[in-house]
């Protein structure tokens, strides 16, 4: 018996009936709320032509707001993504090591910052450290803030990710290798790790989307990444809502672009163990 089966039963008629009422019943409820934000946008006067035409008339809308929004998003999410997998391949192993109190401790610190909320920590790591200590400028304050809290959230997640990639592989992997005689670290190292991270390298990628997602939340600590950067834009040039969508649009472009390579990376790992 397949594991689908154990699982869940597949649909019957009136099950599959079912679900294409409610597809439709959500499809409608959908439009209508698209229509009635429509007809609020409309009434306000920020759906009109000439609010969009700087997006296509005047390069400075690009040059000097969108494109140092979206370099501000990728600087932090790029440093945030290098920082979390080296923070989650530690604490990964951590929690994967026979020394009980080293598994405890990284346990702990996983679990603490997956349940912390990442603008929660953003929060804190700005007025609570980087907006008074010397450690680094007052310029870059709010980036090390968004990148420690990115950091810590993710690396925990990417933690999990290592752990639970580890026992998800078939007990003889580890019993061959003690077999030869290497130790469990080695074996941990040498042999289950790297199966792992390949296994687990689909839901690595799609952990990007998070970032970049996140990195949006520096907003909230006045860091100059693409949302913030679009809040200037619609005050500058008086078109506050069309300057968001762009901003969400271009949000959308990117995380389906990084979607599509997870989608990719797992139909070629799927080839290669076929």
């Amino acid at each position: 018996m397949s594991t689908q089966a154990v699982l869940f039963d597949a649909p019957g008629p009136k099950a599959r009936l079912r679900h294409r009422i409610f597809t439709v019943i959500g499809a409608l409820i959908a439009v209508g709320i698209a229509y009635v934000v429509y007809v609020q946008f409309e009434a306000a006067g920020q759906l009109q032509a000439f609010m969009w035409e700087p997006f296509v008339t005047d390069p400075a809308v690009w040059t000097s707001y969108l494109i140092p929004g979206l370099k501000g998003t990728f600087t932090a999410a790029a440093v945030s993504i290098v920082l979390a997998v080296i923070f989650g391949l530690l604490f990964g192993m951590g929690r994967l090591s026979p020394f009980a109190p080293l598994r405890w401790f990284c346990s702990v610190i996983v679990e603490f910052f997956r349940s912390v909320p990442v603008l929660l920590m953003m929060v804190f790591a700005y007025f609570g450290y980087f907006a008074t200590a010397n450690i680094v400028p007052n310029e870059h304050a709010p980036l090390a803030a968004v990148v420690t809290a990115l950091t810590l959230y993710n690396g925990a997640v990417i933690a999990e990710l290592v752990r639970s990639g580890v026992h998800g592989l078939p007990s003889g992997q580890s019993e061959a290798g003690l077999a030869v005689g290497l130790t469990p670290g080695q074996v941990l190292r040498s042999i289950q790790l790297p199966q792992a991270l390949t296994a687990m390298l689909p839901a690595l990628v799609g952990q990007l989307v998070v970032v970049l997602k996140d990195s949006a939340l520096g907003y909230g600590i006045t860091y100059l990444e693409l949302l913030n950067w679009s809040k200037t834009l619609g005050s500058a040039y008086a078109n506050t809502v069309p300057a968001y969508i762009v901003a969400g649009i271009l949000f959308v472009i990117i995380n389906y672009a990084l979607t599509k390579l997870a989608v990719y990376l797992e139909g070629r790992l799927k080839a290669r163990r076929a």
